[in-house]
């Protein structure tokens, strides 16, 4: 009798085609860590059904948005949608602008492709793949209208603060891509990250705080309140929203 091989369903295994590539990465600190968990049979029918339609990944290249919208709308990424709840609604309340979505955990995005398939949404398209490799590898220069970052990990704790997203580097690579006047906008509901987030933005060049300098911007209407939101004014915790404009 010979050993089962293992799976090799992107379902069962948690992996697309693409994550293959992400091997040359691996020595890179990582903002994210893949955590297990079972997908429910509908976010599972959700990515099997939806993947190909809406579905992007690292080997397509250079996205061509006209290709994949059928329109020259404005673009937004946003990054770590989670289960996508939020960029759902936004996706609904906005049909003028086109949305990417990057998230890392399987059952988001199984959950977020059968949520655009039941609400009829058009104006999406979703990676499952790192951010940071969706930018390098996918993303043209000047192309993009709005970065989106709401409620990343914290790393809360001081020796894992390295792994915080939200650095001078990544904001000069969303600089790189952002069109002049795009919009790179933050949101997170732990006070420390906030500071962090306002000392990087304050330090990298070619951006304007469109609220004034060192402050932060009161909620805006378009952001949906989200669960992790919720959560926080549960806990007691505040909710920093920062948004920042590329002027160079």
């Amino acid at each position: 009798m010979t050993d089962k091989k293992p799976s090799q369903d992107p379902i069962e295994t948690g992996k697309t085609p693409a994550d293959a590539e992400q091997v040359t990465y691996a020595k890179r600190i990582k903002s994210f860590v893949i955590r297990a968990g079972r997908m429910t049979d509908a976010q599972r029918e959700g990515y099997k059904q939806h993947f190909s339609e809406k579905g992007l990944v690292l080997g397509t290249g250079m996205l061509d948005y006209q290709a994949i919208f059928g329109n020259d709308n404005p673009v937004v990424l946003e990054i770590g949608f989670g289960m996508g709840k939020s960029l759902i609604e936004m996706c609904l309340a906005n049909p003028d602008l086109n949305y990417i979505g990057i998230e890392v955990h399987t059952p988001g995005v199984g959950k977020i492709l059968r949520d655009a398939d039941d609400f009829n949404v058009q104006n999406l398209r979703v990676f499952k793949d790192d951010a940071i490799e969706v930018l390098a590898q996918c993303i043209a220069d000047n192309s993009l209208q709005t970065v989106q970052l709401y409620f990343p990990d914290p790393w809360h704790k001081a020796r894992h603060h390295k792994r915080r997203i939200v650095q001078l580097g990544f904001a000069e690579t969303l600089r790189q891509k952002l069109k002049t006047d795009g919009i790179f906008h933050m949101a997170t509901d732990w006070e420390n990250y906030a500071e962090h987030m306002m000392e990087v933005m304050n330090d990298a060049p070619g951006y304007k705080n469109v609220v004034a300098t060192g402050e932060y911007h009161p909620r805006p209407d378009f952001r949906p309140l989200t669960k992790f939101e919720k959560r926080g004014e549960n806990l007691g915790h505040g909710v920093w929203d920062l948004i920042f404009k590329k002027v160079s």
